[in-house]
């Protein structure tokens, strides 16, 4: 039997412009560097961590040359949150952002600008049905 995780520690992103894609991070989703790991970035093919201001959710952020990405970065929310989530990002991104419908779930997916995609879900399935149907 394997031995037992603590967590998702961080994830890595890969990103063109970093100092670009730091602002992005922190308008969009209020990331912001961690500061004990700033050491780290002291050039391009280090990672800059950065996460949310209660340190949960960790992203270490490199500079690379475009790449296809093929996983999903997805966060969850309450289903008030859920809801905050959604005005936040059409006025953030400038985009229409449509809830999806999964049955016993509700997501909604974007992309930061180097086409790396999130989603953001809530298990708060009748919260969200009666603020939207």
């Amino acid at each position: 039997m394997p031995p037992t995780l603590l967590r998702v520690d961080h994830i890595h992103v890969y990103v063109t412009n970093r100092p670009a894609a730091l602002q992005w991070y922190k308008d969009v989703l209020n990331f912001t560097p961690i500061k004990e790991l700033e050491f780290w970035a002291t050039n391009a093919q280090e990672p800059l961590t950065i996460g949310c201001p209660d340190g949960v959710i960790r992203l270490a952020l490199f500079e690379q040359a475009a790449t296809p990405c093929h996983s999903t970065i997805a966060l969850g929310a309450t289903g008030a949150d859920f809801l905050a989530w959604h005005a936040h990002l059409q006025k953030m991104l400038a985009t229409q952002i449509d809830i999806f419908d999964h049955d016993v779930t509700w997501s909604l997916y974007f992309t930061d600008p180097d086409g790396n995609p999130f989603e953001i879900t809530t298990h708060d399935y009748a919260h969200v049905a009666s603020h939207i149907k």
